[in-house]
């Protein structure tokens, strides 16, 4: 049982860890942890997943690909899901996926594709009648963001194709933005005092992502195609290299080095190859990707989750260096996480330079036997912030310092209020900012600070209130929500709503201009919708997925906020610990003040059918308040993929048929539950009358989120 209990609870911390790294990567553009490191997360996670099946659920960070579109700029429903890929990070691993692949096609010979895997965002360009008219992010890989606007600003992208094009087709591509101009953009952000790009990836992401074009056109963004994702009216190529030779005579970019390859060997001596020569180009590659050539072998070996069984991404190994551990810091989260970081003696590893990394913990720190003086193993791998492998025990002099989070915070905590003389810190950690006492709940790794008032909590949430999954404040971020917050014109996220343009205009550096579009932005985020605001709350465990649960049953905050936890225990994926959590937040009365201040300032705070954006309408989506359950075997594809296909478009896919169930969609070889349905009066749908609906959903979906 105790096994039972363990596996139980680093599954959850896995999921917690994954879900906030997918946030600051997708959402925020603004990641803490290399690409590597993540990997690794997301790969114990799966291993522990597929031991333990019976512990898989919905909102787990597997049954996901990326993160949900940004509603500002409209949703486009992909026709066929784009899908992330699953990685290799060793020739043993590449084989193990090279074998699987032969068992599943019953050969041994199948010619592959490489090329070299760019370090961007993933785009879908739509083009009907030889004219681009959709360009959509990956989003969750079923509904992306629509950025056509932005994408027409890439000159490498063409907005008309020849006569002699499908009539109706999509490529997928990747944005990504070259070294030099990573370069060039991130000292223009250093001159007017802007936070810098932790990587060209996230540079070309947030480039994408303005909801002004004329920022996305600033910038020297480029783009390669690597695939037909599909194609109507026209004979295309029955296989992906030749496929990639007619777009390339159709004027697309495809990448220069694109090869083909025969055999397992001669993919690895092109990943050998790249591995040696990816500095030169001007572009980051962290990798390779190979995929089965005949698009009827692809067709054939299908998907496994969100992974296309016929290509891998084989990655590049982390780029590491060593340097000197000057010191450990401690920055205190929102939820009041006490969060170590190394400070660096600053070294350039991999063309950038480093001066800080991640610690995660004490406990990793401890693990680790990192201390305070010593020579260090530093790995980056994706650009990203990087992290201390291991100490160089051998350059030890006897000086390092053993980390002790009690004496470091007391440490910082006199630092921060000017304390002088040797008094001995108390028996627990404090918290840096506040002073207060700090603990670690049992089963967790970080220390959290216990004052709900804290200073620092206080600033992180608002930077988390304004955040773009959160109520998405557009000219609000972090440096503003200092500002305001060290200037005494804000205490807490509610008082944004009350800000006057006379308060603005007295923080240095603000215009007219610029105090009246803050104004703007805060007023039409009062229209968000009532999962957003949820979620913007910051409730300790209520991630954008429960956000969406919690809003969905509970309709307005009120409801919510005189919740009990068997009330919310009864809903499906709410356990005791986040149940406990959200009433413990409500019986705050600081919150209830926050949120009475809310009410007060007319956010939006109960669920409704449309979403105000600037001056337009953001419709629901088609399915929105529909609940499917799905019975027999289906012909057009499996029960996930149906599922995944109502839940894009709105609706919510059931296990069991209740009086709330608007469908029930019969296959063949129905079971019980059609006997029920017809007893409880359920309409039913045959495959071809749900197919129809889908087709009719999808068409006004697109017809609403077209620009």
């Amino acid at each position: 049982m105790g096994d039972a209990n363990k596996v139980k609870q680093r599954i959850k911390q896995l999921r917690e860890t994954i879900n906030h790294h997918n946030y600051r990567y997708y959402v925020l553009d603004s990641p803490e942890i290399s690409d590597a490191e993540y990997d690794e997360l997301l790969k114990e996670l799966r291993e522990l997943e597929a031991e333990h099946p019976e512990l898989v659920t919905p909102d787990s960070p597997t049954q996901r690909i990326g993160a949900p579109p940004v509603e500002a700029f409209g949703v486009v429903v992909h026709r066929d899901p784009l899908l992330s890929l699953a990685n290799a990070f060793s020739y043993e691993e590449l084989a193990a996926w090279h074998k699987r692949v032969t068992n599943l096609l019953g050969r041994g010979q199948f010619d592959l594709v490489c090329e070299p895997k760019i370090d961007g965002l993933a785009v879908a360009l739509t083009y009907v009648d030889g004219l681009l008219v959709t360009g959509a992010t990956r989003g969750d890989g079923y509904r992306g963001e629509n950025i056509t606007q932005n994408l027409k600003t890439i000159r490498s992208i063409p907005l008309s194709v020849p006569k002699d094009a499908p009539p109706r087709f999509e490529v997928r591509g990747e944005v990504y933005l070259p070294r030099a101009g990573f370069k060039k953009l991130n000292e223009e952000r250093a001159k007017e005092q802007l936070p810098l790009f932790a990587n060209p990836r996230n540079a070309a992401a947030g480039s994408v992502r303005q909801l002004d074009s004329s920022i996305t056109a600033r910038r020297p963004l480029d783009i390669f195609i690597y695939g037909l994702g599909w194609a109507e009216g026209k004979a295309v190529p029955d296989n992906h290299w030749e496929s990639m030779q007619y777009l390339k005579s159709l004027g697309f970019k495809i990448n220069p080095n694109i090869a083909l390859r025969h055999s397992l060997d001669e993919v690895e001596k092109y990943h050998e190859s790249w591995g040696q020569s990816r500095e030169k180009v001007p572009y980051e590659a962290d990798g390779i990707v190979a995929k089965v050539n005949s698009i009827a072998l692809q067709q054939e070996l299908g998907t496994v989750a969100h992974e296309p069984r016929w290509a891998i991404a084989y990655k590049f190994p982390a780029v590491q260096g060593t340097t000197r551990l000057l010191d450990i810091g401690i920055n205190v989260g929102r939820t009041g996480s006490l969060n170590p970081y190394a400070i660096l003696k600053p070294v350039r590893v991999g063309g950038v330079t480093i001066s800080s990394a991640a610690l995660h913990n004490e406990e990793d720190i401890h693990r680790k036997d990192i201390r305070i003086g010593d020579w260090v193993v530093l790995q980056r791998a994706g650009d990203v912030i990087p992290e201390i492998v291991e100490p160089i025990v051998s350059r030890r002099t006897g000086k390092e310092e053993i980390f002790s989070m009690r004496e470091k915070t007391w440490e910082l905590y006199k630092q921060r209020k000017g304390i002088s003389g040797k008094e001995e810190p108390p028996d627990y950690p404090v918290c840096p900012v506040c002073g207060s006492e700090a603990i670690k709940p049992e089963g967790e790794a970080m220390h959290r600070c216990t004052n709900a008032a804290c200073p620092s909590q206080a600033l992180e949430r608002i930077k988390h209130f304004v955040s773009r999954g959160a109520m998405d404040i557009d000219g609000v971020g972090e440096k503003l929500c200092q500002a305001l917050f060290e200037a005494g014109l804000i205490k807490d996220a509610a008082d944004l709503y009350y800000l006057t343009k006379q308060q603005l205009l007295s923080l240095e550096r603000m215009a007219d201009k610029s105090a009246s579009n803050v104004l703007n932005s805060i007023k039409a985020s009062k229209a968000r919708p009532l999962a957003r605001v949820v979620f913007a709350l910051g409730i300790t465990h209520v991630g954008e997925q429960y956000a969406e649960l919690l809003a969905e049953h509970f309709d307005r905050i009120d409801n919510l906020a005189k919740a009990t936890e068997d009330d919310l225990s009864t809903i499906p994926s709410i356990g005791p610990k986040i149940a406990e959590s959200i009433v413990a937040f409500f019986r705050q009365k600081g919150n209830i003040q926050i949120i009475e201040k809310l009410k007060k300032a007319k956010v939006k705070l109960e669920k409704g059918e449309v979403e105000k954006v600037g001056e337009g309408l953001v419709p629901s989506l088609p399915l929105a308040g529909r609940e499917f359950v799905l019975t027999g075997k289906l012909d057009s594809f499996s029960r996930p993929e149906a599922e995944a296909k109502i839940k894009a478009l709105g609706g919510k896919a059931g296990s069991d048929i209740s009086r709330k169930t608007s469908y029930v969609v019969v296959g063949t070889d129905p079971g019980s539950k059609l006997a029920k349905a017809e007893k409880l009066g359920t309409k039913t749908l045959s495959e071809t009358e749900f197919l129809e609906l889908l087709d009719k959903a999808v068409g006004k979906l697109q017809k609403l989120s077209s620009p």
